[in-house]
C-alpha cells in the first residue's frame, strides 16, 4: 500500500486506524459480561479483606458431580474402637523402659471389737466431734475399747434453749453405759447469755459467774456415778480475739472441773508454734510437717484430729488398763506372762533383807575384792633415789621405758 502523502487525507483516515483496537476492547467487554452472567448462577466463595483490596486470584470450584452427574460414593462411617485391656503381661519394646505402677498398699485389716469392750463416751460441740473421729482412729486396733461420740456442732453451755447438755448427758450415759466420759465444749459460747429474765453481755462479771456455775454443774453431773471425766480444753483459732477468749475459757475449765473431781487435759501446745501463735501447719504424732487446720482456721484436718486425740489417748489407756492393750504389737501375745500384777490379800510375801555395805560376811566372804596385803615399801620413792643418790630404778618388765636387751621371763602365778 502506497503511503498517502496528502495531509488532509491522512487526517481523515486516522480514526479508522484505531478501529481494530476498539473492536477488540468491545469483544473482551462482551465476553466478560457473559462470564459474569454465567458465574452468577454458581455460588461464589467469600473473599477476605486482602482479596477485596488487591484482587487476589481465587480459583473457582467446579462442581463436576452436578455438571456431569457422577454417582456419589457412600462415605464409610468412622467407628471409634475401644482400647482393649491386655489379658497378659506385654513385653516391653527393646530400648524403651515401660513404667511400672507401684502396687497399692493392702487395706488394713478390720479388727472386731470384743463383746465385753469398754466404752468411751465423747460429748460436746464440733471440737468434740473431731476428737471422737481421732479417738476412733487411735483405738481402731484395740478390740477392748469402743468410742461412742454424741456431739452437736453448734451446741454449748450458753444457749441451753437450743441444746440442753445437762438434760441430754444423763440420757446418753444411760444409752452407752460408758467407762470414761470425755467432754469438750466452749467454742460456741462467745455470745450473750440469758440469766433469768435478763440478757447479759459476754465476759461481764455476771456472765462469767453464771458460766462457771454451768461448767461445774455439768462436770458434777458427769461424775454422778463415779465415772472418770476428762474435760478437754479448747485449741487456738486463727482469729486473735477468739484465741484470747479460749485462753480465758481453758483457765476457767481447769478450775471448775478439778473442783468437781474431773481431770482437765490441755492441748494448747500442740497447735501453736514456739512463740505461742496459731499455726495451720505443724508436726503430727510422728513428727512430720502436715496440715493441721482447715482453710477457715477453725476446723481440723484428719491429721489434726489424730493429734488432738493423742493428748487424750494416753489418759484413756491409763484409766482402762488392760482393756486398752493393742494387738498390733509384734509378739504381744507372748508377753502376757511378764505382766506384773498386784499380789492377793492372802498371799504370803517373802521378804529378803538387803546386803549391807559395811558387813561383807552376808555375801559368803570375809574380804572385799582386791583386799590383798599391800606391797612393802623401802621408804624411798624413785624420785628420792634419783635426786639424793643418783640411782635410777630399773623399769618394770614390759613398761615403755624398759630398754634391756635380754628381757627377763615373767612368771605369772595363778591361784
Amino acid at each position: 500500500m502506497l503511503p498517502i502523502k496528502n495531509a488532509p487525507m491522512r487526517r481523515f483516515l486516522r480514526p479508522f486506524r484505531l478501529a481494530p483496537i476498539f473492536m477488540g476492547a468491545a469483544a473482551m467487554l462482551f465476553a466478560g459480561l457473559f462470564a459474569t452472567v454465567a458465574e452468577a448462577q454458581e455460588p461464589m466463595p467469600r473473599r477476605n479483606v486482602l482479596q477485596r483490596l488487591f484482587g487476589v486470584f481465587i480459583p473457582q470450584r467446579r462442581y463436576y458431580q452436578e455438571q456431569y452427574d457422577f454417582p456419589r460414593q457412600p462415605q464409610p462411617r468412622r467407628v471409634l474402637k475401644r482400647r482393649q485391656q491386655p489379658t497378659e503381661p506385654q513385653r516391653a519394646r527393646p530400648g524403651r523402659a515401660k513404667p511400672r505402677l507401684a502396687d497399692a498398699p493392702p487395706p488394713a485389716p478390720v479388727i472386731a471389737k470384743s463383746p465385753d469392750a469398754k466404752k468411751v463416751l465423747v460429748v460436746g460441740d464440733f471440737v468434740a466431734g473431731s476428737l471422737g473421729d481421732g479417738l476412733k482412729t487411735a483405738f481402731e486396733t484395740t478390740p477392748g475399747v469402743v468410742i461412742e461420740t454424741r456431739a452437736n456442732g453448734s451446741s454449748g453451755l450458753v444457749r441451753n434453749d437450743y441444746f440442753d447438755w445437762p438434760k441430754m448427758l444423763p440420757d446418753y450415759a444411760a444409752e452407752v453405759k460408758p467407762s470414761v466420759i470425755v467432754v469438750s465444749l466452749g467454742a460456741n459460747d462467745r455470745q450473750m447469755m440469758r440469766i433469768g429474765d435478763s440478757k447479759e453481755q459476754f465476759r461481764t462479771d455476771l456472765w462469767t459467774e453464771e458460766y462457771r456455775k454451768r461448767v461445774n454443774a455439768l462436770a458434777t453431773l458427769a461424775r454422778k456415778d463415779g465415772l472418770p471425766v476428762l474435760w478437754v480444753g479448747m485449741p487456738p483459732f486463727q482469729s486473735s480475739a477468739m484465741t484470747a477468749d479460749m485462753v480465758t475459757f481453758n483457765g476457767l475449765f481447769r478450775e471448775e472441773v478439778e473442783k468437781a473431781g474431773g481431770q482437765f487435759i490441755d492441748i494448747w501446745d500442740g497447735f501453736v508454734d514456739e512463740g505461742g501463735k496459731f499455726v495451720l501447719t505443724g508436726s503430727d504424732i510422728n513428727g512430720q510437717q502436715v496440715r493441721l487446720r482447715g482453710s477457715d482456721g477453725i476446723n481440723l484436718t484428719k491429721a489434726g484430729k489424730r493429734k488432738l486425740a493423742f493428748y487424750v489417748e494416753k489418759d484413756i489407756r491409763k484409766l482402762l488398763g488392760e482393756a486398752a492393750a493393742t494387738t498390733d504389737v509384734p509378739g504381744a501375745e507372748e508377753l502376757k506372762d511378764l505382766v506384773v500384777t498386784a499380789p492377793l490379800a492372802n498371799e504370803d510375801i517373802v521378804k529378803t533383807q538387803p546386803i549391807s555395805l559395811t558387813d561383807p560376811a552376808l555375801d559368803g566372804a570375809t574380804a572385799l575384792l582386791g583386799g590383798d596385803a599391800p606391797l612393802k615399801s623401802t621408804g624411798k620413792s624413785p624420785r628420792d633415789l634419783l635426786i639424793e643418790k643418783g640411782e635410777v630404778v630399773a623399769a618394770p618388765p614390759g613398761r615403755v621405758d624398759d630398754f634391756r636387751l635380754a628381757k627377763p621371763e615373767t612368771v605369772v602365778s595363778g591361784r
